[in-house]
């Protein structure tokens, strides 16, 4: 608990910290732009007061200094206008200032950057210096989203690792307790065996200890199914229809008559790659969805189809239907529309058939109030 609280506190220390770190450099920023922002300001007073020296020089002015500072300005763009018409300007393409109608624009942006400067080179006479941003200076601007942008990408990134570390963590949690399970109800279920074996002795009906024995086979598989979560499966070649049946037979005598079983698939077997055990888990988590789907009560059809280098499995109903925009939830951990479960069924079913069989899993049509279909793809041993 101890551990718990501290982790957490730091935490917390670390994400205050960073966001002060990210305040601090933000505000850097801002002030180098601003300091270079009025510095800009002086080189372009210095600008004005040459161009105002220049435009009242007489014979013996001299115009060393105007004329450098001219000259000094490599990368500021300016305008320099008087009676609202453009008389000079300096740093900005050729191409625009050829076209009026692109130079009156550039001139309107300048005047958004920054305030104009005021020339009066003889009483009652005005010019106006509009300048803008330096390459340098615009640069600056931008550095900050550029930053955020980086942070945000960073932050997602530790998320997205958190996140992924806290769900391994998870599923290794969940697998350790599926084994302990298994483990539990092996001890159980050998002593259940040998009561099967004493009933026999006592010459109880035959067709009760078939039914028994086919239970506690059951569970034995149900047993080998948790102890094989969390780890790397076995897989073998068999033949698909005989491994499907094997489950829809022993499906189809434990639910209801009012749900109507039908089976249809290839009179040749269908070999492909996978686990026995898991694979009637796959099976089993359909069919029983598609019966609580139709309350326990419809028709319910499993076929086998092949498609090229693929094989089929199609389970259908007469159900309540999935609305479109629920085909992909349907397979996301804790997804349920029933009051009772977990919403793992199908969650499984899709890591089953997706990380350990290399196939596919589909809601393949679905309407609500008609029924659905969902389709399991495999592909077959050559």
């Amino acid at each position: 608990m101890k551990f718990s609280k501290s982790r957490n506190t730091s935490r917390w220390i670390i994400i205050f910290a960073s966001f002060l770190i990210i305040s601090l450099i933000l505000w850097n920023t801002y002030t180098f732009f601003q300091i270079f922002k009025n510095e800009e300001r002086l080189k372009m007073n210095l600008w004005a007061n040459a161009q105002k020296t220049l435009k009242n020089a007489g014979e013996t002015t001299d115009l060393e200094l105007p004329l450098q500072i001219f000259s000094n300005n490599t990368s500021i763009p300016l305008m320099l206008t008087e009676n609202d018409s453009i008389i000079n300007t300096v740093n900005i393409d050729e191409e625009i200032v050829k076209d009026k109608q692109r130079a009156s624009s550039f001139l309107s942006s300048l005047k958004y950057q920054n305030e104009p400067i005021i020339i009066e080179y003889v009483p009652g006479k005005f010019q106006k210096l509009y300048y803008g941003n330096s390459a340098l200076l615009n640069k600056l601007k931008y550095y900050p989203i550029a930053l955020l942008l980086i942070i945000v990408l960073f932050a997602a990134l530790v998320y997205n690792f958190y996140k992924s570390t806290k769900m391994a963590t998870q599923n290794k949690l969940w697998a350790g307790l599926a084994k302990e399970t298994a483990h539990q109800i092996g001890t159980p279920l050998s002593s259940l065996i040998g009561w099967v074996e004493l009933l026999k002795a006592e010459n109880i009906d035959e067709t009760i200890t078939l039914e028994i024995e086919r239970d506690i086979e059951r569970l034995q598989t149900i047993t080998d199914r948790f102890s094989k979560i969390g780890s790397e499966p076995k897989l073998e070649n068999r033949d698909l229809i005989e491994e499907t049946l094997k489950s829809y037979d022993y499906l189809q005598t434990r639910f209801s008559k009012q749900v109507a079983f039908s089976f249809n698939a290839p009179q040749k077997p269908i070999i492909v790659s996978i686990n026995s055990t898991l694979h009637s888990w796959t099976v089993e988590n359909l069919v029983k969805n598609a019966i609580d789907a139709m309350k326990g009560r419809g028709k319910l059809s499993v076929s086998i189809e092949e498609e090229g280098e693929y094989v089929r499995i199609k389970v259908s109903d007469t159900g309540k239907g999935i609305p479109k925009n629920q085909f992909i939830n349907v397979f996301e951990p804790g997804f349920t529309t029933k009051k009772r479960g977990w919403g793992l069924g199908l969650s499984l079913t899709k890591r089953i058939v997706e990380e350990y069989h290399k196939g596919t899993i589909k809601v393949l049509y679905s309407e609500i109030g008609k029924g659905t279909t969902m389709q399991v793809s495999l592909k077959k041993v050559i």
